[in-house]
């Protein structure tokens, strides 16, 4: 059984993401150069940059792995994460050109700036990306095309649509909450301890409880579970300890200097 707490904390994560919209609010990253800010600017950028969502999911991933393995204050945050977007936008045949995300990340960074110009500063960026990139390549084993929950999450939903009445599926956008919240897990190195399928169900899971939704047939409490169905080693304890790690996203987000 869900607590009282937990349940206020879904609605304000709902409420929070309705808010925050897709767009990200300007923030002063100079301040603070931590691991979610890191990530932050990558999705920040990846959005100016018009890349597609796996492009950006990857990079959050490939940025994650990144820094598990190398100390932070050794290595720039947002240097790598312009890395992690153009090294994700090989991977995902989805280029992003160099001088573009040199631009965008220098503007996101200082705010109001004026494109790079060709001088030293222009060609040490550039220069500085490219070794990032081949560092970031061997740190990862140059696994650099990451199993993403998003093709689990596509599968589930349009198996679970069958289980819903027609008009009441159309009624509360499911699909759309599932998988806003799985985009914005990748803010969070958390994203990377669990499975694609169970974080993709975890992803279903919270916008079933956001909207109030049980699913036909199954029993919240007691079970059966539906996701037992797609998954037979997801338990309710994990379901629910990953749905809390998503909606620990945007507390984190709230402290986020702008």
């Amino acid at each position: 059984m869900m607590s009282r707490g937990s349940m206020k904390d879904v609605i304000d994560v709902m409420q929070l993401q309705q808010t925050k919209g897709r767009e990200f609010p300007p923030v002063k990253y100079k301040d603070r150069a931590t691991h979610f800010t890191g990530a932050r600017f990558v999705f920040e950028c990846g959005l100016k940059l018009n890349a597609q969502p796996l492009t950006i999911a990857s990079a959050a991933v490939l940025f994650h792995r990144f820094f598990r393995e190398a100390d932070m204050s050794l290595y720039d945050p947002y240097l790598f994460g312009a890395t992690a977007l153009y090294l994700a936008g090989k991977s995902k045949d989805d280029p992003l050109k160099l001088r573009d995300v040199m631009n965008v990340s220098h503007s996101t960074i200082n705010r109001n700036s004026s494109p790079l110009e060709l001088n030293s500063e222009y060609w040490n960026l550039r220069d500085s990306i490219v070794q990032a990139e081949l560092l970031m390549m061997r740190m990862v084993r140059f696994e650099v095309t990451p199993e993403h929950p998003h093709k689990y999450m596509f599968h589930y939903l349009k198996a679970l649509q069958g289980w819903f009445e027609a008009d009441q599926w159309r009624r509360v956008p499911l699909a759309k909450a599932a998988f806003a919240f799985l985009q914005d897990f990748h803010l969070d190195a958390a994203v990377l301890d669990y499975s694609p399928q169970h974080i993709a169900l975890a992803c279903i899971g919270l916008a079933l409880q956001c909207y109030g939704v049980t699913v036909p047939l199954t029993d919240e409490c007691d079970g059966p579970f539906w996701y037992s169905v797609f998954a037979d080693d997801l338990n309710k304890d994990k379901m629910w300890e990953i749905m809390e790690k998503i909606m620990a996203v945007y507390d984190k987000e709230a402290e986020v200097p702008t």
